[in-house]
């Protein structure tokens, strides 16, 4: 595993710890807050945004940095999740 891969790893665990920590935060401020927050995990369309993005920048990245760009385009998919997730729930 090269540096680059491992800093992408590094980078994509911080990111998952800083949202986990996060709605952490949220459910003791006000209980029930966090399972609001984790929704995208079951909304369709948030998945279908995951999908898309991850294999769009997956495949685009795989050329020019091979594992690494899968990593960064999970950790974007899932950022994606949670934006579309937090729009598609204020309908």
């Amino acid at each position: 595993m090269g540096s680059s891969t491992t800093v992408a790893l590094l980078t994509a665990a911080i990111i998952v710890a800083v949202l986990a920590i996060r709605t952490a935060i949220a459910d003791c401020k006000a209980p029930g807050h966090g399972r609001r927050q984790r929704r995208f995990l079951t909304d369709r369309y948030a998945l279908t945004a995951v999908a898309v993005t991850a294999v769009l920048l997956g495949l685009i990245g795989w050329q020019q940095a091979a594992g690494e760009s899968l990593v960064r385009a999970l950790v974007a998919g899932a950022l994606i999740a949670l934006a579309v997730s937090a729009i598609s729930n204020r309908k």
